[in-house]
């Protein structure tokens, strides 16, 4: 899993609240068990007219979104069914931070899952990055996963808070195997060190 650790990005508003997960990657697409590939049918539906060609005035379609890295969206973001497949679609097109109000609860633990950053901050303060983001490509938004604040494009900051735990996760680059793996090596480091100190410990009583 790619390491999170500092983001500068244009920022994409999308102010539409109880965004689900059929909204990001409608089901047709659940096929596939890869997690490359779905970029293309993020927002399939907003994205896309019956004949798949592109509906021009949605944010992601404009010049100034296509490479957008962050999301500023409205509250319950990731509602509905469950699927791992929604941070897979975001990530896949390129977006490593959402910002919203408020997550659904499972949509939150699979975007941590994927290396994804999603940030709760108050209404308001949503608002701001909103404005901000509909300034299009000038509207580059810092994230600082380290010290836990957002640099607006008029350099103003915002604080966020997030789980310690899920903070070192994401700053090193450790998914569930990951984690696994470090903490093996604190266990066999602990053996060692007792080893050490304790050599009549393994010589049979």
């Amino acid at each position: 899993m790619d390491k999170f650790t500092t983001l500068t990005g244009v920022a994409a508003p999308l102010p539409q609240i109880n965004v689900d997960t059929d909204m990001i990657i409608p089901k047709q697409f659940l096929k596939t068990i890869k997690r490359t590939g779905l970029g293309r049918n993020l927002f399939h539906e907003m994205r896309y007219d019956h004949n798949d060609r592109e509906i021009e005035d949605f944010l992601l379609n404009r010049p100034a979104y296509r490479n957008a890295q962050i999301l500023v969206t409205g509250e319950n973001f990731g509602c509905g069914s469950s699927r791992e497949h929604a941070p897979w679609a975001l990530l896949d097109f390129g977006i490593r931070c959402v910002i919203a109000p408020s997550f659904a609860d499972i949509f939150y633990n699979n975007c941590f899952k994927n290396g994804i950053l999603p940030i709760v901050l108050p209404q308001e303060e949503v608002d701001k990055l909103m404005d901000d983001a509909h300034r299009g490509a000038n509207a580059t938004i810092t994230v600082d996963l380290e010290s836990q604040t957002i640099t607006g494009p008029d350099g103003g900051t915002i604080a966020f808070e997030i789980d310690p735990h899920r903070k070192h996760c994401l700053l090193n680059g450790l998914d569930d195997i990951g984690l696994t793996m470090e903490k093996e090596e604190h266990i066999s480091a602990f053996e060692k060190a007792l080893h050490i100190r304790m050599p009549w410990h393994h010589h049979g009583g």
